[in-house]
């Protein structure tokens, strides 16, 4: 049984399973809180069927919850993927393979470690060029805060509320 056919049968027992680096990250559904922060970001961002691209020539494609299949061979399914363009139509029903230009991550009660501390820097590794994770539980740790709404414009040229 390959990763990704497990990770259907987590969620089909009401969780979500990644592979970071070969180690296996379990993690409950997200709550109705946590779900509507997502909708609520997402919200900010353009529509990428009303909007062709950018000035910087991307699409602003986003996309929330959405298995990410690493070249490294991790699985990662972050709050939301934000690609300059759609990704391919064969891995639309299975893992997409693009690297995200953004990813945003909500962090999840309980699950602070992998959101804050184990996320932020694969993606960095794997080349995603910004990581912004949102932390509606108010902790102090010298990274960079911004207070809550907050627009942020992105590498790939998107602007993003948090």
């Amino acid at each position: 049984m390959d990763i990704l056919e497990l990770a259907h049968r987590a969620e089909d027992a009401g969780f979500k399973l990644e592979l970071v680096g070969g180690l296996p990250m379990w993690e409950a559904f997200p709550s109705y809180k946590h779900k509507k922060i997502i909708d609520q970001i997402r919200r900010s961002l353009p529509n990428p069927e009303t909007q062709t691209t950018n000035a910087d020539g991307c699409a602003c494609v986003h996309i929330s919850d959405a298995y990410i299949l690493f070249p490294d061979g991790s699985l990662k399914r972050p709050d939301i993927a934000i690609f300059c363009q759609e990704p391919p139509e064969a891995e639309q029903e299975t893992a997409i393979s693009l690297i995200p230009e953004a990813v945003i991550e909500v962090v999840s009660k309980g699950y602070e470690a992998k959101d804050l501390q184990i996320g932020p820097r694969f993606y960095l590794m794997h080349g995603v060029k910004d990581v912004i994770v949102h932390d509606p539980h108010m902790r102090r740790d010298g990274t960079k805060y911004a207070i809550s709404p907050s627009t942020i414009a992105l590498a790939c040229g998107c602007n993003v509320t948090v």
